[in-house]
Parts: structure tokens; sequence; C-alpha cells
């Protein structure tokens, strides 16, 4: 029996403690150990993360997190924006603050200098603040407010930015939160104190409006990145040299796969022929599988009657941040730009009646769409205006929908096993149960759709984690990210349930009883987008693909002009064998073409000179491993084709 003082705090391996009332997270961690409570950066406290100095005053279920947690890592780096602030506030006196969050990695603040300015060569300078300052051993200190006291203490500071943000709270939910002479309108968490910060590095600076909003004033953002060791640091900067190496935009200028022109406009790829070749190969790849999957081919147009995506919805939706309407000479004929395949997929279904039996209809296909992106949101290929979707959109019945799940994840799982992408998990996105009212559809269809994909993830053996009221509003979804060479997560391939379509397109299909029905809608890209997959491929590869996949798979060298008639020929041969490459017929010494041929990451390299063409033979070197000897052309073509087959299954 507990004293009505003490509250029954639960751990997350079910264990429970009783503490006095008002325990902080902090304490929890020092009554376990000394180690945990050093390390200890926040506390989640009933599923939401809490300072861990916050008193708890209820019984509850408790998790303290750390630097291994990513909400703890959110906590420590959100607080030492607030420290960038300080240091900004001690070295520019009148700086105003807008906003300051965590990223994924790091953090930024958004700031009014007024009449100063910062650029790169300041960031050493701020730098040495923050750590001065850190090793204050300043305290994060919560405060709730008034919005009235919250008003007059700013006003009285002069920042009307936090002035704007106050106006859009509501009383009773403000608090402060001071550190040194710093203090902020924020709602927190942060860790407890600046000590637990040792290294700090200000990684860019860039100009961002205010709110997003172009009509605002430009500020300053000033992005950075902290850690609770040095040496963290300095393995974080490597990783970052490394990074700037496998740019994508990099490599596709240095491997001749991409590129982009003012005349064309901001955001529109141009492929050159290496990156259409790549292209066609992802997409060849795919069809296949797609074929064997029982997927069938459709294509539609790049544009669509504006009445398409009023009855789809999108222009309800996206209208105003999209292309607007293209006008004909016909007054009364507007057309959008296609921003997305399913509303044309919904009218190709409808092109005949349906019954239960033609159930599942898989419509697959590779469509280009369109969608404004303000220019400075623009980022290589993999934030662009116009891009190709490996689109699908399975029709089926509620009955079906498990097993047309099971079939998309292990096309999904295909997809990244052939590319290399062996690290991966899966976040299940459903409804909000607290909120039921805002999503469309049945409650019996949604729970069966959630359940299905519960079990179709766990009989795939994914790695998963659930996230309530994620799901889209029309569907819940599973949602596949990969982490790459470099650590990096990103979101690759998505499944998504659709009820409302299917209800706006009014379509339907005639069951075993002879009355009409819903079909279900189940959207699936295992890409992504072409554009982005791409650009994601060439810095998880550093631009050394899988050999089925190289533009060029081949070099084919030879030693002087003399033997270029023979080169020619081997070319040739080997174009029969479907192995691409190209002959150098330049001018330059063969120790030349091989470093040349190295450094664009061809796979093979082919030399020909008296003794190969007299013999009908290639000495063959291979990236990465040196020579391997001479062989027969038709034997080099066998080696090739095995060494195609041994990395590449099929589906």
């Amino acid at each position: 029996m507990t004293d009505s003082s003490e509250i029954k705090i639960t751990l997350p391996d079910g264990s429970e403690r009783n503490y006095p009332q008002g325990v902080t997270g902090l304490e929890i961690a020092l009554s376990i150990s000394e180690g945990l409570a050093r390390n200890v950066l926040a506390t989640k406290v009933n599923g939401e993360v809490w300072d861990a100095t916050r008193p708890i005053e209820l019984d509850a279920s408790v998790k303290l997190l750390t630097w291994n947690d990513d909400e703890g890592k959110a906590a420590f780096w959100h607080s030492s924006a607030h420290l960038l602030a300080e240091a900004l506030e001690a070295l520019y006196p009148g700086v105003k603050f807008g906003t300051g969050p965590s990223l994924e990695k790091g953090f930024y603040y958004d700031v009014d200098l007024g009449e100063h300015t910062i650029s790169q060569e300041d960031f050493p300078k701020i730098e040495a603040k923050m750590m001065e300052l850190a090793r204050l051993k300043s305290t994060y200190t919560r405060q709730p407010i008034s919005k009235a006291d919250a008003v007059s203490f700013f006003t009285e500071k002069g920042d009307q930015y936090k002035l704007e943000l106050i106006e859009g709270l509501e009383d009773g939910s403000i608090t402060l939160y001071t550190q040194g002479n710093f203090t902020d309108l924020c709602r927190g968490p942060h860790i407890p104190g600046t000590s637990i910060i040792k290294a700090a590095k200000l990684t860019n600076v860039a100009g961002a409006y205010w709110r997003n909003n172009q009509e605002n004033k430009m500020l300053t953002r000033i992005y950075g990145i902290t850690f609770p060791k040095q040496k963290e640091l300095d393995e974080y900067l490597t990783l970052i040299e490394e990074a700037k190496k496998r740019d994508h935009r990099k490599l596709g200028k240095e491997l001749e796969l991409f590129a982009f022109s003012e005349k064309v406009g901001q955001g529109l790829p141009l492929w050159l022929p290496k990156g259409a070749m790549l292209r066609e190969r992802l997409e060849g790849f795919l069809r296949k599988a797609q074929l064997r999957a029982g997927y069938l081919p459709v294509v539609t147009p790049h544009i669509g009657s504006k009445a398409l995506y009023e009855t789809s919805g999108h222009w309800e939706k996206y209208g105003k941040d999209s292309f607007q309407p293209i006008r004909t000479p016909d007054s009364d004929e507007e057309y959008m730009l296609k921003p997305m395949n399913c509303p044309h997929h919904c009218e190709i279904y409808k092109t005949k009646p349906r019954s239960y039996r033609d159930l599942p209809l898989r419509l697959a296909e590779f469509g280009t769409v369109y969608r404004y992106e303000q220019s400075g949101e623009l980022h290589g290929l993999t934030r662009v205006r116009g891009f190709t979707q490996d689109d699908a959109h399975i029709f089926c019945r509620p009955d079906q929908v498990k097993e047309e799940f099971i079939r998309v994840i292990d096309l999904v799982l295909y997809v990244f096993r052939s590319l290399g992408f062996n690290d991966y998990s899966a976040q299940i996105s459903l409804r909000d149960p607290e909120n039921k009212q805002k999503y469309i559809g049945k409650d019996e269809d949604w729970d069966k759709a959630e359940q299905a994909i519960i079990e179709a993830s766990a009989e795939r053996g994914l790695s998963t984690v659930t996230e309530l009221g994620e799901a889209a509003f029309y569907g819940p979804k599973l949602d596949f990210m990969v982490r790459d060479a470099l650590g990096r997560k990103w979101q690759l391939g998505t499944i998504q349930v659709d009820y409302q379509l299917p209800q706006r397109f009014n379509l339907e299909y005639v069951g075993s009883d002879n009355q009409k029905y819903r079909p279900v809608m189940i959207h699936r890209a295992p890409f992504g987008s072409m554009e982005r997959f791409i650009a994601i491929l060439i810095e998880n590869s550093a631009g050394q693909f899988p050999l089925w996949l190289s533009p060029d798979q081949i070099a084919i060298l030879p030693i002087s002009e003399k033997y270029a008639d023979y080169a020619e020929e081997v070319f040739f041969n080997l174009q029969d064998h479907d192995i691409r490459g190209f002959v150098d017929h330049r001018d330059e010494k063969i120790g030349r073409k091989i470093r040349d041929a190295e450094v664009t990451k061809v796979p093979f390299m082919l030399i020909v000179g008296e003794k190969e063409a007299a013999e009908g033979m290639v000495s063959v070197r291979r990236k990465n491993e040196g020579d391997l000897g001479t062989m027969l052309i038709a034997d080099f073509a066998d080696y090739f084709q095995k060494e195609i087959k041994n990395n590449l299954s099929t589906f």
C-alpha cells in the first residue's frame, strides 16, 4: 500500500517503483545509478517528453532518455539552439530571435541581426562563446507564465517575433526557459544544464523568411550541431567530409549523369546519356519484377483537366501551392500539370464494369508529375519540380488487403536487396483512436486494414515502429526507412491504403451476391521517385553502382591507334551480349586511360594490344581488384554474365 504522498512510476521493463510526489526524472535516474543520472537528458512521461528536472505529480509511465534515444538528442540539440542564442545576444547586442528547433542532425536558430551580419568567418568566435557559456554550468529553468506577463516581458525586450508567436498561444499554456543570461519563449523540453554540452560546430548560414512566408522579412538562419563528447564531433565532421565526396550533385556532374539549366527552369533535371541509361536500367529492372507480380502497365498524359483534380480533392488541398491552371483558346477549358497519377488510374478503373473476380487489379506506371517547390527548397535531385514516380495502384476487395500488402512488401525488399540497401526499418502509421472523426471510411474497414498492415509486417519479419495518429485521413500506411553507408536515414518506398479516392470517383465492383461494393485502393511506390531514389543511390554507393546498373560497364582501352579497329570489334561483339561501355580512342598513354576509367567508376577495363588482337582476346582489369589476366571475348562475356547473376536475384 502506497502512502498518499507517494506516486507509482512504471519503467519501460514493466517494473514499478514508488517515489515521493513531485519526484523528477533525474531523481529517478539517480535512484537507479549515478552513471544513469549523469547521462539522462530528458524524461518521457506518459508518452510526452519533459525536462528531466520537471516534477512528476501523478502515477506515470516513465522512460529516461539519453543520448542513445532520438528524443534525447532532440532535447540536447534544442537546448543547444538556446545556447547559440545566448552567445549571439552576448556578441551582437540588439539581435531579435525567431524560432530555434532541433533537427534530425543538429539545430538552427532564425535571427534578425539588425545592423549586424554573420558569415562563416564569424563561426569560430561564436562557437568559442557557446563553449565559454556552456562551461558556466547554467541550468535550464522552466517558468510557466501568463499570456499578459509574456507579452509584457517581450515588449520590454523589444522582440516583435516572440510577440507574434505569443498571439497564437492560449493563456495557461505558455512557458519561458532561462539559462544564464538568456530567456526564451519555449515549450521545451530541455536538458538539465549547459555543462553536458562539450563540443559545438556551426555548419551553415542562410536566409529564411520569417514563418516561411515570402511576404515576411528575410531572417538569418544559423545551423549548428553539438555533442556530449569532442570525439563524437570529430567523428561527425569526418562523416560530413565523406558525405561531401559522395554528394550526388558533385558525382552527378563528374559522372555525367544529369544537369540543370536556368533556361529550362529551376528544379527540372536534364538527364544526360549516361544518366538516362541508368534510369532505363532501373525502370527495366522494376518493370520485369512488376510483370512477374501481376501488374499491368498503363500510360497517362502529363496534364489533366482541372475538373479531374477537383474530383480527387487535390485541387482543394494543394491548388494554391501548385502550378496554376493551363488555359486554352476555349475559355471553358482549364488543364493542370499532373501532380499525381492516382486520379488518372481511377479513371482507367472506370473504363469498364468490374467484378469481384477481376480483383485485385494492379495498374503500374512510371508517371512524371509536377509539383511547385519554392526555389529555396530545391536541392539537386532530392527536391525537384518535375519527377517520375514508379507509381502503382492496386484495386482490391477488403479481404485481399493483407495479401496485397505482403506482396508489395516482398517487392520493396527485393528492390532494397538488389540495390545494396540492407539496413532498413518500417513505420506503421495508424489512426488516432481518440480522434476518429477526422478520418474518412468505416471503422470496420479501418480496423481490417490496420490489422492487415500489422500482420503483413510481422509475417515478413520487418523491424517496425507504430505511430498512432500518423495515418493519412484516407487510410493507414507503411513507410520504409533505409540507412545508407554513412548512417543517414532516408524514407524510401511507401504503401498507402486509400478509402477516399474510390469514394470520390464512385468506383465499384459487383460482388458474388450481385450487389455493388466499393473497392479498396492501395498506393505503392518502391522507389518513391526516380530522381530522389537515384540521388540516394549515388550517395550510398559513392557512384560505384552495382555491375548490372552501371551506365558504362566496360571501357575498352586500345594501347595505340593501331588497335582501334580491333577495339571496335570487341565493343560490337560485347554489345551483342548486352554489355554496355565505350572505346577510349584518345591519344593518351594506357596508364592515363586506366586512371580515367577508374575515376569515372567503370567496373571493367579491357586492354587490347598486339597480343590480344592476334589471339582474339582481351586483357581484363577490374576496378578495386586489379589485373584478372587475359580472356577470350566469349569467355569474358560468360564471366560478366555470371557476375551479374550473382549480384541480382530474380523476383
